[in-house]
């Protein structure tokens, strides 16, 4: 699991909690008692769930430790937890909203992870997953190419995301109502150093942090800006688009 720095992945906090705005609105549970969110993060996505349902009992749960601290830090009342999502999926007690929000992608196994997933969800209640879904995009390809230039970083799986057909075969017939859609987001960037800046707090983690040295950590983002700087046109205010697209699942018992 890659090392998460709070500070580096709020960077773009607003970008990256809008996601979790539109999939909170979709998820049609007037009135849950108990809420969890899965790989909350520093706790931007669970204070979107808690404005929502502000009667809900709400947990939250990452395996950094440094997120979970922020969070607890921010909001000391909420039930903060320590742990591993796949182990959570494990778990006997249910939750009438499961949600889980760009975390997904690091989980491996979704054929049986998303089922057991669903089964913690209480009856009437729901699950609801947002995982980037923009594996082929260009600023991924760039950092794949770069990545072969280091051996140290040959082994390293970026995500466990796979298309939609996937998730409706894996839950379809477990849901009562199941439903997806994707959405791209069309993010203006101050400039190519700020795609970098963006996928060094998320998508650059697992493979800068398989590199051994601070010098290979550095080259590898200097190839990685200088690709990125070639391949994304400056507007001309010198902003770039950055798009990125994402999935979205909301599946009822």
């Amino acid at each position: 699991m890659p090392d998460w720095k709070p500070e580096q992945y709020l960077k773009f906090a607003a970008e990256r909690t809008q996601p979790c705005r539109d999939l909170v609105s979709r998820i049609a549970i007037p009135n849950p008692r108990r809420v969890i969110d899965l790989g909350c993060g520093p706790g931007n996505s669970s204070e979107v769930l808690a404005a929502r349902w502000p009667e809900a009992e709400l947990t939250g749960l990452d395996s950094s430790a440094q997120m979970i601290a922020k969070a607890r830090g921010a909001h000391p009342a909420w039930c903060w937890l320590s742990g591993d999502i796949a182990e959570w999926t494990n778990g006997q007690d249910s939750f009438d909203v499961v949600f889980c929000n760009a975390a997904m992608q690091w989980v491996p196994d979704h054929q049986d992870a998303f089922p057991r997933l669903l089964a913690r969800v209480a009856p009437g209640g729901a699950l609801a997953v947002q995982m980037p879904a923009n594996f082929e995009a260009e600023a991924h390809t760039l950092m794949r190419a770069v990545a072969s230039h280091f051996p140290d970083t040959h082994s390293v799986r970026e995500w466990f995301t796979h298309d939609t057909g996937f998730y409706y075969d894996t839950l379809a017939h477990l849901a009562a109502r199941l439903e997806l859609w994707s959405t791209e987001y069309i993010h203006i960037m101050d400039g190519p150093e700020s795609i970098v800046e963006w996928y060094s707090g998320s998508g650059m983690r697992p493979f800068l942090d398989a590199l051994l040295t601070d010098s290979d950590r550095q080259r590898f983002t200097t190839e990685y800006l200088e690709a990125v700087r070639e391949a994304y046109s400056a507007r001309r205010d010198g902003r770039v688009l950055f798009p990125f697209r994402r999935l979205f699942i909301v599946a009822y018992r």
